[in-house]
C-alpha cells in the first residue's frame, strides 16, 4: 500500500486518508474517491489530499476484517458486517465467554495491522452483549498477513464462543449452631438464590441441620433425590481441614474431595468435591454476601457445564485478588486517620467494653487510669472519649478498684457503668462483667483496655469496618508490623466462651483456637501496642503528654 499526498486531479480511485470538507459536503476518511468527489474538492479550492492506494497483494481493510471474523467465530456468537476495518462480535445467549487466550495473543503479535480485543475470559454475558471486536488498523493489509491470521484463528477449537448456562437445579445445605441467627441463614439463602437465578438455575428448597457430619450427609442425600445437579454446603463454621465437618460429610455421603482452598480472595476457604457425578461445593464464608468472590467463578463454570477441578481452581490466582482487605499493606495506611476505613457492615451493631477495674499495681499507690495529661484529663477519660468518638455503641465501662473516682473522671459522658465486685480476681472477672452488661441484640463488641490512651476513634472504626461474620471475619485484631495488639473485636458467638475465661488473662487464647475466624488489620501506628504501666513510661511518650496525677 502506498500512502502520501497527491494532486486532487490525480486522486480518482484513491482512498481518502482524512475526513475533508468540500463545500457543503464532508468526505469521510476511508472513502474511495470518485470523479464527482475530486470535482467537489477542486471546486472548494483544495489542490492536494493525503490518500492511500492498494498495491498488488494487498487486501482492503473491510475484506481483511471480514475474513478474520469468519475464522474467529464460534458457537452462539454473532458478528456484524465489516465497516471501516471493524467487525464486532456479540453473544447470542446468556452464558460464559470462552476464549483461546494463547492463540489470541499469538494473533495480536502477528502484525501491528491486525488486532482482536475481547472481554476477559469466562466473563458472564447476556444476549446481544458486545464480547469482542476485530479491527484492521491501516486501510489495507498484505494478503500473506491476512492468511496467517486466518490460519491462527482456525487452529483448534473456536477462538471465541459462548457456553450457555444449563439451568441446573441447585441444592443448598445450611448448618447451624444453637446461637446461629436466623437472619444469617436467611441472608445466605437469599444471596445463593440470587446467584443461581442470575445464571439461569433454580435453587431447591434448602436443607437446614446441625453442624454435624452425619446430619449434613443425610441432607445432601435428600437434595440429590430431589433432583439437585449441583450441591452447596454453607457451614456455620469455616472449614480449616479436609477432615472438618462439611468435607467429611461429602465423604460420608459417598463422595470425594477434589480440592481444598483456592487462590482467590475473598473465597480462599472453598472446598470442592463431588458425589457421583454431582459437583459438591463447601462454600467459603464470604459466599453469604452477594459481593463477588471466588465461589462465583466456580458456580458460573458449573452452571455452564464446564469442567472445574484442581487445575482450573489453581489457575484462578492471576486476577484473583478481588478486593482490598485490611490485612494487606494499604496505601490508606499512609493517609490521614480520618480517611482510614468505611462504615461497619450494614446491620452490624458493635458495642465497646472499656476495662477500667484494675488495681494498677505497677504504679501503686497511684491509679494509672486517673493520671492526668497536660490538659488535666485523666487517662481513662481520654480512652473513653476516643471510644465515644467511634461508631461503637453502647460504650460499657467496667469499674472495680476506686470505682467512684473512675465514675467521677467520666462524669457527664454517655456510657453505661458495670461494676465488677470481684476485680481482685483479675482481668477475666471484668471481662465477664462487661459481657453480661451487653444488650442482647449486639453482633459483636470491642474489648478496650483503659490504659491505652493512644488508640484513636478512626483505628476503632477500621476494626469495625473489617468485622463481617458472613465472610468469616468474626474476631478482628489490630497488628503493627505483624505483631498483634489491642483492642480486639469479638463476634457474639464467642461471648459464651469469653464468660468461661478465668484468672488474670483476657480471651486472646480463644483466637488461637478459632484461627479460621481471625482477621488482622495492620495499623500505621504503634498505638495498638502501647499500654502504660508506669508513670515514667507515660511521661516519656510525647503523644500521651502526661502530667502528675
Amino acid at each position: 500500500m502506498t500512502f502520501g499526498e497527491e494532486a486532487v486531479a490525480d486522486a480518482v480511485g484513491a482512498i481518502l486518508a482524512h475526513s475533508t470538507r468540500a463545500g457543503t459536503r464532508v468526505l469521510k476518511k476511508g472513502r474511495v474517491l470518485t470523479r464527482e468527489d475530486v470535482a467537489a474538492l477542486a471546486a472548494a479550492g483544495i489542490a492536494r489530499v493525503t490518500v492511500a492506494r492498494l498495491e498488488t497483494g494487498d487486501v482492503g481493510e473491510d475484506e481483511a476484517a471480514d475474513r478474520l471474523a469468519d475464522a474467529c467465530l464460534g458457537p452462539l456468537v454473532a458478528r456484524t458486517r465489516a465497516a471501516t476495518g471493524r467487525v464486532n462480535f456479540s453473544a447470542e445467549t446468556a452464558g460464559l465467554l470462552l476464549l483461546d487466550t494463547a492463540r489470541i495473543d499469538t494473533l495480536n503479535r502477528l502484525d501491528e495491522a491486525v488486532t482482536l480485543a475481547t472481554l476477559p475470559p469466562f466473563s458472564v454475558v447476556q444476549p446481544r452483549d458486545l464480547v469482542a471486536t476485530v479491527k484492521i488498523i491501516p486501510f489495507a493489509v498484505d494478503r500473506r498477513i491476512v492468511a496467517a491470521a486466518v490460519a491462527i484463528a482456525r487452529q483448534g477449537r473456536p477462538l471465541i464462543e459462548v457456553r450457555p448456562f444449563t439451568g441446573r437445579k441447585v441444592g443448598l445445605v445450611l448448618t447451624r449452631f444453637a446461637d446461629t441467627k436466623e437472619s444469617v441463614l436467611e441472608g445466605t439463602v437469599a444471596a445463593t438464590r440470587d446467584r443461581v437465578a442470575a445464571l439461569g438455575g433454580e435453587l431447591l428448597p434448602e436443607e437446614r441441620c446441625g453442624h454435624d457430619t452425619a446430619e449434613v450427609a443425610a441432607a445432601l442425600e435428600r437434595l440429590r433425590k430431589a433432583g439437585a445437579r449441583i450441591l452447596l454446603i454453607a457451614g456455620a463454621s469455616a472449614v480449616v481441614d479436609r477432615r472438618d465437618v462439611c468435607p467429611a460429610a461429602i465423604l460420608r455421603a459417598g463422595g470425594e474431595i477434589l480440592h481444598g482452598g483456592m487462590p482467590v480472595d475473598p473465597g480462599q476457604l472453598l472446598y470442592l468435591g463431588r458425589i457421583g457425578e454431582v459437583p459438591t461445593v463447601v462454600l467459603p464464608g464470604c459466599a453469604r454476601s452477594p459481593k463477588l468472590n471466588g465461589f462465583d467463578w466456580v458456580l458460573q463454570r458449573l452452571m455452564a457445564d464446564l469442567p472445574v477441578g484442581p487445575r482450573e481452581i489453581m489457575g484462578m490466582g492471576v486476577g484473583g485478588l478481588l478486593k482490598e482487605i485490611d490485612l494487606r499493606p494499604l496505601p490508606r495506611a499512609r493517609a490521614p486517620e480520618e480517611d482510614q476505613g468505611p462504615a461497619p457492615k450494614r446491620g452490624s451493631r458493635i458495642a465497646a467494653i472499656v476495662l477500667a477495674a484494675g488495681r494498677s499495681r505497677r504504679m501503686a499507690p497511684v491509679n494509672k487510669l486517673l493520671v492526668k495529661d497536660a490538659s488535666g484529663k485523666a487517662m481513662i477519660a481520654r480512652v473513653v472519649d476516643n471510644v465515644l468518638a467511634s461508631r461503637a455503641r453502647p460504650v460499657i465501662v467496667v469499674t472495680g478498684h476506686e470505682a467512684e473516682a473512675v465514675r467521677e473522671a467520666l462524669r457527664g459522658r454517655d456510657v453505661v457503668f458495670a461494676h465488677n465486685p470481684d476485680y481482685a480476681q483479675g482481668l477475666s472477672a471484668s471481662l465477664r462483667t462487661g459481657i453480661d452488661a451487653l444488650p442482647p441484640d449486639v453482633d459483636g463488641t470491642l474489648v478496650c483496655l483503659g490504659d491505652m490512651p493512644l488508640v484513636t476513634a478512626p483505628m476503632l472504626d477500621r476494626l469495625m469496618a473489617a468485622f463481617d461474620p458472613d465472610e468469616g471475619r468474626e474476631i478482628v485484631m489490630p497488628t503493627f508490623r505483624g505483631k498483634q495488639g489491642n483492642p480486639m473485636l469479638w463476634g457474639r458467638r464467642f461471648f459464651a466462651a469469653m464468660r468461661q475465661v478465668t484468672g488474670d488473662v483476657g480471651a486472646r487464647h480463644l483466637a488461637g483456637e478459632h484461627a479460621e475466624a481471625v482477621h488482622e488489620v495492620e495499623m500505621a501506628d504503634d498505638a495498638v501496642m502501647r499500654d502504660f504501666d508506669t508513670t515514667e513510661a507515660l511521661a516519656a511518650d510525647p503523644r500521651a503528654a502526661a502530667a502528675k496525677a
